[in-house]
């Protein structure tokens, strides 16, 4: 029997000798990698964690005491010691566990997350909750390097200069977001905490002190010591106390720091210094490729992220004006090679998706075509930025809207089924859905002509190519066939299953490609006059199907209007399929609004 066939809950880990718990990090290890091959998942990001999160779960008291997550990309150890290991195969299924923290699902997961760089504001907000109910716990941050460096994060660390006691946040440094990480701040304290003569004084200094705070002026000499070395006065300027750098890995002297951390009462940022993808060979050698995976630790391909590259490559070429710009997410925004080739060109801002938008604005405006790629999820965390910025000003803008729509396994936290709800309420901006790879870049092209904001979204995943393609220069919209039925549909997947049902009822369904989701087709609207209308697309209420409802109502145009869309909730995980099913995008809901 394996140690980890002993461990349910955080009770038996805190039977354990401490001996015992380097094993249990290497069994934790080897379960979630023997899972994450069959249920893809988030690998190198959680091998990193697992040291820490096994300490932490030695030392605190769960679920009295609160362990928030940034991000939460790294909580399989958490989830696995915290009474859901026989679950733990369900992960990122349907009915099955949350590849993320979520309350709804344990009393363990403290706070829902899935976006980076929340956690020091919840954090404080807990503890305000506990200092003014009169309660007593410790509140625990497991926050990135990256995540940390986030603009509302800094906005917590600054709000006010003295903190709450009993709140720890523990900065897990891998060096990497998703890509490598390249945060000047970043740069600044990691290039501190790592010179040797900083090192070589602390272990001094920590052999002499011990692991206990005793002694005034020892700890004095060591705060001495570290403010002359590193300068890193400023973090304890914050209301913190400043531990670090000590190794991530080192289970046994991790669960004696925490423990004096958790009886001293301080306020503590401890730093630690870990390896992405700890204990699988290939996911240390290559974290970004194994940040994310599908099943047997495979990188899926998506069609339209693939072929961004290419695209922003050929116009980059014939026009120097043309520059690409991501936050921190330069391989699954399909960047890489474009990066390559036009270095100078490129611009990783980080987590920091606020200031790539406005970094895009003082571009444009300054004459350059800036092209902004964000999965749709995160381009969210920009809406005043986009129309304060952007579209007030009208600039020439591309937001490249990567995984829009229905996400399938990442589940709630990362569904792109917003963003035709937003951005198209916003003055000045165009918005487009292109059906293929061919269309995408036949889109592209239209959009840098326009020289205003543009928005183009597609989905992940393979998607096959269509046949026929019409440039976008001669029609807004693509028209297939006659009928009575009218189909419009936003996106390659909600334009096959409209095909499949024309295909089924033949010369009664017209088919409409509404690739411009704004500006509306108009002159294609009267053509509605005495029709049955059927809108499809992967969003909530308030996009497209309400765009053609307010055009309708406006010219008054007589016709039977169906808004066929997801619900007014939050899409659980699950399959593509699964989550279509549920939203009633099959070809049988579509069946019942037809007229026959």
């Amino acid at each position: 029997m394996s140690l980890l066939d002993t461990v349910k809950t955080t009770e038996d880990v805190k039977k354990l000798k401490i001996e015992q718990l380097p094993t249990l990090a290497d069994e934790i290890r080897e379960r979630i990698t023997d899972v994450v091959k069959t249920n893809g998942g988030h690998l190198s990001s959680n091998l990193g964690a697992v040291d820490a999160i096994v300490a932490l779960h030695y030392v605190f008291d769960f679920p009295k005491d609160k362990l928030i997550f940034d991000v939460g990309h790294q909580s399989y150890a958490h989830k696995i010691l915290s009474g859901r290991n026989e679950q733990f195969p369900t992960i990122r299924q349907k009915d099955g566990l949350s590849g993320f923290p979520n309350v709804f699902e344990s009393e363990y997961d403290a706070f829902c997350v899935g976006h980076a760089g929340n956690s020091i504001s919840a954090c404080l907000g807990y503890c305000s909750a506990r200092d003014t109910l009169g309660e007593d716990y410790s509140v625990i941050d497991f926050v990135g390097d990256a995540s940390f460096f986030n603009g509302e994060n800094l906005e917590a660390l600054i709000s006010s200069s003295k903190k709450p006691s009993k709140m720890i946040i523990i900065l897990n440094d891998n060096g990497m977001s998703i890509s490598k990480n390249d945060n000047g701040l970043y740069r600044f304290i990691s290039s501190c905490t790592t010179r040797k003569s900083y090192k070589k004084l602390m272990r001094f200094a920590d052999k002499t002190m011990g692991w206990n705070f005793i002694g005034r002026a020892l700890k004095k000499f060591k705060n001495f010591i570290k403010v002359s070395l590193n300068h890193q006065s400023a973090v304890e300027s914050l209301g913190f106390k400043y531990l670090g750098v000590f190794d991530g890995h080192n289970v046994k002297g991790l669960v004696k720091i925490l423990t004096n951390i958790k009886n001293s009462g301080e306020t503590v940022l401890l730093h630690l210094k870990t390896v992405k993808g700890k204990g699988v060979t290939d996911a240390e050698n290559n974290p970004s490729y194994y940040h994310g995976v599908g099943s047997q630790l495979k990188n899926g391909v998506s069609a339209f992220s693939s072929a961004v590259s290419g695209i922003l490559e050929r116009a980059a070429k014939n026009d120097k004006a043309v520059t690409a710009i991501c936050a921190g997410m330069k391989d699954g925004t399909g960047l890489a090679e474009f990066a390559e080739k036009y270095h100078n060109r490129f611009f990783d801002v980080g987590i920091a998706e606020e200031h790539a938008v406005t970094f895009s604005a003082g571009q444009a405006i300054g004459g350059l075509k800036p092209v902004v790629c964000i999965y749709s999820t995160f381009l969210q965390r920009a809406y005043d930025q986009i129309m304060q910025d952007v579209c007030l000003q009208n600039l020439p803008v591309i937001f490249m809207i990567d995984r829009a729509g229905a996400v399938g396994a990442d589940g709630a936290t990362h569904q792109g089924l917003f963003d035709l709800s937003y951005l198209r309420n916003m003055p000045n901006m165009s918005v487009f859905s292109p059906k293929d790879t061919e269309e995408l870049e036949n889109i592209f092209n239209y959009c840098l002509k326009l020289g205003t904001p543009c928005a183009i979204r597609y989905p992940n995943g393979q998607n096959a190519e269509f046949e026929t393609h019409t440039d976008i220069n001669q029609s807004l919209w693509e028209v297939f066939g006659e009928g009575e039925n009218v189909i419009l549909a936003v996106g390659p997947r909600t334009l096959r299953l409209a095909f499949a049902v024309q295909k089924r009822f033949e010369g009664k369904v017209q088919v409409v490609n509404a690739r411009c989701v704004k500006p509306v087709y108009k002159s294609f609207i009267d053509s509605l006059e005495n029709k049955n209308v059927i809108v499809l697309e992967e969003n909530v209420n308030g996009g497209f199907g309400s765009e053609i409802l307010e055009t309708v109502c406006e010219n008054k145009i007589n016709c039977n209007l169906h808004i066929k869309c997801f619900p007014d909730k939050f899409v659980a995980h699950a399959t593509v399929l699964d989550q279509f099913l549920e939203a009633g995008l099959t070809e049988d809901e579509i069946e019942k609004l037809l007229k026959l």
